[in-house]
């Protein structure tokens, strides 16, 4: 992908997010693929349970347009420091905050302004000290080398014009033996190129989702190891039925090529420790 591309999709990005920003603290929410009059099933709804949302102000939960629940199955411990790359209003931020307690640390990294405004908002009202939200882009995070224990993200990486370098940029800030812990839209399989992006600009607002095949490439290329991609959620053509339709797309037509080739999934891996100092003549052959 050249620059300019990259350029305009990123432009893209923060504009739609800038507008969920604005549309969550007026009340509203907005979701991928859903219109103002449109539901947000199947992508991003029921993601939180009630315990959760109750823990958060309601801005953050209106303003999610997550994929999926990363903090509820990323294993978050006390005192661990954790960093939610395109953090969005904080729902995933204050939940992890919560979990890793006061000796804990939760960053979120965000490169929307209106969203950064609306995630400081949603911690004053949630009373959580031990949060903080970065303003910058997920391929240049601001933080040192070696200084994360976990990276988590909801439904943002498969936005990013270079994929690449997020993986080598999570992989540079998590401590030795860190963890990748994210949550994402991917395909599973071959289709044709024109039915990939009409149903791609519904499931993850940007035709930027990787095969899994080949997200687990780009992961190991970063050094990443022990990767997992579990599914949590699979997408049939009836799911996208109605905005489908208002493509001009025939989606009875389309179902065969389309049904259990896109899914959310939670995507596991972790860098390897470092290797200790020998301490002998054999100990490291």
């Amino acid at each position: 992908m050249n620059t300019a591309d990259a350029t305009d999709i990123k432009e893209v990005v923060k504009e739609k997010y800038g507008q969920a920003a604005l549309r969550a603290k007026s009340g509203g929410s907005f979701c991928c693929g859903a219109t103002a009059s449109a539901g947000c099933d199947p992508i991003t709804a029921n993601l939180y349970d009630t315990a959760q949302a109750g823990q958060i102000p309601e801005e953050a939960l209106r303003a999610s347009l997550g994929c999926g629940n990363p903090t509820a199955l990323a294993k978050l411990k006390s005192g661990e420091v954790v960093l939610d790359l395109g953090s969005g209003g904080g729902i995933d931020v204050l939940l992890s905050g919560k979990r890793v307690g006061p000796t804990g640390k939760a960053y979120g990294l965000d490169m929307t302004d209106e969203m950064l405004a609306l995630a400081n908002e949603n911690k004053r009202k949630a009373g959580i000290e031990n949060v903080e939200f970065l303003k910058g882009e997920i391929e240049n995070i601001p933080l040192p080398d070696n200084s994360v224990d976990v990276v988590i993200s909801n439904c943002v990486i498969n936005l990013s014009a270079d994929k690449d370098r997020v993986f080598r940029e999570a992989f540079r800030v998590l401590k030795p033996g860190g963890r990748f812990a994210v949550s994402d839209v991917v395909t599973r399989g071959e289709m044709l190129p024109e039915i990939r992006r009409s149903v791609l600009a519904w499931v993850g607002c940007i035709a930027g989702a990787l095969e899994e095949d080949e997200y687990r490439k780009k992961l190991t290329a970063a050094g990443f190891e022990q990767i997992e991609i579990e599914p949590t959620r699979i997408y049939r053509a009836e799911d996208a039925r109605e905005f489908l339709a208002g493509q001009g797309i025939d989606v009875d037509a389309l179902a065969p090529q389309v049904d259990g080739k896109f899914l959310s999934a939670f995507i596991r891996a972790v860098k390897p420790k470092t290797k200790e100092a020998c301490c002998g003549p054999t100990c490291c052959s």
